[in-house]
């Protein structure tokens, strides 16, 4: 496989969040959403991971780390945001992923297969596309007999017969990174918001004879991005129910998922069980054979082998095997 760039878009503020800190500062299971994108990226082993700030740049800069950043000081859309890249890229002659710091849910997995598909297609771009049964707003994908992709029409713009067309684009896309360039000093802010859209080079691309493919993600849920808190605890949700389905897979018995939340980045041994209510948060370690809970709460903890809790709190401490805690505890460093 070639090497491959990946662009994360995270400049926007976010307002709809209501909040005083940049939206994609805000936590899903102990980590910020930047870095959820960050770490997917990462993990489908993309060597150049290019990240776009500029609403709270200096705190967004703060959280991440080993990546390369870039500066939009005016949100002029997501087209623009990509040309900040334009001067780390000019030299790289390969495929890039473009990418949201608010669409948290992508798998590592999703973006390997993205790149596979995209490499062996021998297309310009990629659209990452999403069948709904309710694509109510979305842009449509409309397909040639080929299956390439022609465009996409806006939801407003569609016909009758557009509006039946399940799948839609979900704004992420993998291109050749030197004909987005060139397309990008091509497009032109001709719209309500007076913004350079990033969607606007794919029929510039088909114009000048290029071909655009669509890649369908098997889990429609991963392009979700996040606008609000009612959003942002759907899509923790669905992260606690993947996290704890990891742990279930490996030999973790978890007595109900639905009221077990377990952050990223904590070890549980096998044969374990976790009863319900309980919160164990990032940096935990937990031994074999233990039963943690009803009702527990673990930050930063370390539990031997075998160790019982029931209903206690415990944070930055060490319960060694065989040492026995009180119900109701409260143990913290």
């Amino acid at each position: 496989m070639e090497q491959a760039a990946a662009i994360i878009l995270a400049a926007g503020q976010g307002s709809r969040m209501q909040s005083k800190k940049a939206k994609v500062l805000h936590e899903l299971a102990g980590l910020e959403m930047v870095n959820h994108a960050v770490r997917s990226v990462r993990l489908a082993s993309f060597e150049q991971i290019i990240v776009v700030i500029g609403y709270q740049a200096d705190k967004v800069q703060a959280v991440l780390d080993g990546v390369i950043l870039a500066e939009q000081k005016e949100q002029l859309g997501t087209g623009h945001a990509v040309d900040q890249c334009r001067a780390i890229l000019k030299d790289f002659d390969g495929p890039v992923l473009v990418t949201y710091g608010d669409t948290p849910l992508f798998r590592s997995t999703t973006f390997e297969q993205l790149l596979q598909y995209h490499t062996k297609s021998g297309v310009a771009a990629t659209i990452v596309t999403a069948m709904f049964d309710n694509p109510t707003g979305y842009g449509r994908i409309v397909r040639g007999e080929n299956g390439d992709v022609l465009g996409v029409v806006e939801h407003k713009d569609a016909n009758k017969e557009q509006l039946q067309i399940k799948e839609i684009n979900t704004g992420t896309y993998c291109f050749d990174n030197k004909l987005l360039f060139h397309y990008l000093m091509q497009i032109t802010p001709q719209n309500a918001q007076a913004e350079y859209y990033l969607p606007d080079v794919l029929p510039l691309m088909i114009q000048g004879g290029h071909r655009i493919g669509g890649y369908v993600l098997e889990d429609a849920t991963e392009s979700m991005g996040i606008n609000d808190r009612v959003q942002l605890a759907e899509a923790e949700a669905i992260l606690r129910d993947r996290i704890c389905a990891h742990w279930q897979r490996a030999g973790v018995t978890i007595v109900d998922p639905k009221s077990t939340w377990i952050e990223w980045d904590c070890q549980i041994g096998q044969d374990t069980v976790i009863y319900p209510g309980c919160f164990i948060q990032k940096g935990t370690i937990i031994g074999q054979d233990c039963v943690i809970g009803p009702n527990c709460r673990l930050v930063e903890a370390q539990i031997a082998d075998g160790v019982k809790l029931e209903s206690t709190i415990i944070s930055g401490r060490v319960v060694a095997k065989g040492e026995s805690i009180a119900p109701f505890s409260l143990m913290t460093k």
